[in-house]
């Protein structure tokens, strides 16, 4: 499932593909025809990212709410649309600007778990139910700490709770406890406020910095493959990480052998030397 940066890049990339641009929309598959009829002909005002939800905000107090789940993709281009391929929910295209009218695009959406339309109530309800969200500025972070200071539930699973902080997933939560050397097991209440205001402004500059590059980096500089001399991380994720998929692999820090356990349903990763604190 995408993290929070790829929502964030892709609500910055339609706002300029397609904000102040009035844009038709269609349901080639059939199962949002209703919702693109009433979509189709009104001008996107602007988009926003909160957590992993996509917000398209349209004239006429139209919410476009996109969440891509595991299996959602959006693709877009220039010009005309190709015809459509697969099971297109959403196919958005806008027509050249006055200055420009050359300067078309299209976006086609496939797979999501939610493409629906939502009324400013609905919308206000999406955002009370979502936990902060480090890479907005309006995000609130003792309001999740409020939530993990008096919990036993795992850190790890409090992190990964999206109604505590949204838009962290489980790349961004091992690496960040590892980088703070924090145990995922640690119980939330056993999190000092110190603690937290660090793991807070590292998910922060980690996510900030995954949006600006388009991939998860977490590796600080003293432990990449140049200064270590070894060999760059292959993985259909991208970027260089500590701990997230490396079971059985030497820690960069340490040398010893990254855990891998399953906390709810989820695999996680860690290193028992360098995140000893539990």
């Amino acid at each position: 499932m995408p993290e929070g940066h790829t929502i964030h890049r892709l609500a910055a990339r339609h706002a300029r593909l397609f904000a102040g641009r009035r844009v038709h929309a269609a349901s080639p598959q059939g199962r949002f025809a209703e919702g693109a009829a009433r979509l189709d002909g009104t001008v996107l005002q602007g988009t926003e990212a909160y957590g992993k939800h996509l917000l398209h905000h349209h004239a006429g107090e139209l919410t476009l709410h996109v969440h891509l789940g595991l299996y959602g993709k959006v693709t877009d281009g220039a010009g005309a649309p190709p015809p459509p391929v697969g099971q297109v929910r959403l196919r958005l295209t806008s027509e050249g600007s006055a200055a420009a009218p050359g300067d078309a695009h299209w976006l086609d959406l496939r797979g999501p778990t939610a493409c629906e339309l939502l009324t400013p109530p609905e919308v206000a309800a999406l955002r009370a139910r979502l936990g902060p969200d480090p890479l907005r500025a309006d995000a609130d972070p003792q309001r999740a700490y409020a939530r993990i200071r008096r919990s036993p539930t795992p850190l790890a699973a409090l992190l990964l709770d999206q109604s505590v902080v949204a838009g962290t997933g489980l790349i961004f939560v091992t690496e960040a406890l590892f980088r703070a050397g924090l145990a995922p097991t640690l119980p939330g209440r056993d999190l000092t406020p110190a603690g937290w205001r660090d793991l807070w402004a590292d998910l922060v500059a980690l996510m900030t910095l995954a949006v600006e590059r388009g991939r998860i980096d977490t590796v600080r500089d003293a432990h990449l493959p140049a200064a270590m001399g070894r060999a760059a991380r292959v993985d259909r994720h991208g970027g260089e990480v500590y701990v997230y998929r490396r079971p059985g692999a030497p820690c960069h820090v340490c040398g010893t052998d990254v855990s891998r356990g399953e906390l709810a349903g989820r695999n996680l990763y860690w290193c028992a030397t360098c995140q000893a604190r539990s």
